[in-house]
């Protein structure tokens, strides 16, 4: 399974990078206010750090406006996924900048309906929100695996990224579940590094090496 990140913070992109584990970074509106920077310098920095695929979100809500706003970002970089709303605007404007030879990823997808319709308009990702749905009674992780199964049933190539997710338990669900992606917090990336017996078997070592004889000079050059 493919690792993105979901910020817009550089810092922490560069970080999740330099670890040689995260694949892509996904951006949206939210983020890039959060940010307090120009957007286009962001993402221009982003898909420098990142090589793999980076999100960028139109806020055009008429199928003309999404294409040219999705033109316009495809532009910046060779990397970049235009991102796109799931509605029925939306959908036409996947299938054009598709046409175009445009990546693109759907997101706000919160039924497997949604992402078989996404999928035929010839989206790239579908995005699948199974932490908002979490927040409101449902098991978001059960979209995950319909939406899989659905694609498996019928050979389709759309890559499923779980998106909203909230926890490292979310990260390995998505997993299990096949999801081809699942793009996470820099928080959550940190927590799957993270497991206290580790930390306990590291400070057990390097209490013990100092012991050993030659400790303070076996790696001295």
């Amino acid at each position: 399974m493919k690792i993105f990140l979901d910020t817009a913070d550089v810092e922490e992109i560069r970080q999740g990078v330099a670890m040689g584990v995260v694949d892509g970074v996904t951006t949206n509106p939210s983020l890039a206010a959060k940010a307090g920077r120009n957007f286009r310098d962001v993402v221009l920095e982003i898909v420098e750090i990142c090589p793999g695929p980076v999100s960028a979100e139109t806020v055009a809500l008429e199928a003309d406006e999404i294409v040219r706003e999705g033109r316009i970002l495809a532009k910046w970089a060779p990397n970049i996924v235009v991102k796109v709303p799931l509605m029925a605007e939306g959908l036409k404007a996947v299938k054009q900048l598709t046409s175009e030879g445009i990546k693109t990823n759907v997101t706000l997808v919160f039924s497997a309906s949604q992402a078989l319709l996404a999928a035929k308009a010839g989206a790239t990702f579908v995005s699948p929100f199974l932490g908002r749905l979490d927040d409101i009674g449902q098991d978001g992780m059960i979209l995950i695996r319909d939406i899989v199964q659905i694609f498996k049933n019928y050979n389709i190539q759309t890559e499923v990224l779980a998106a909203s997710v909230r926890h490292p338990v979310h990260v390995l669900q998505s997993a299990l579940a096949g999801s081809h992606v699942a793009t996470m917090p820099f928080k959550v990336l940190q927590q799957l590094v993270k497991h206290p017996l580790t930390d306990k078997g590291i400070e057990t070592f390097l209490v013990d090496w100092k012991q050993v004889p030659d400790a303070a000079t076996v790696f001295a050059e």
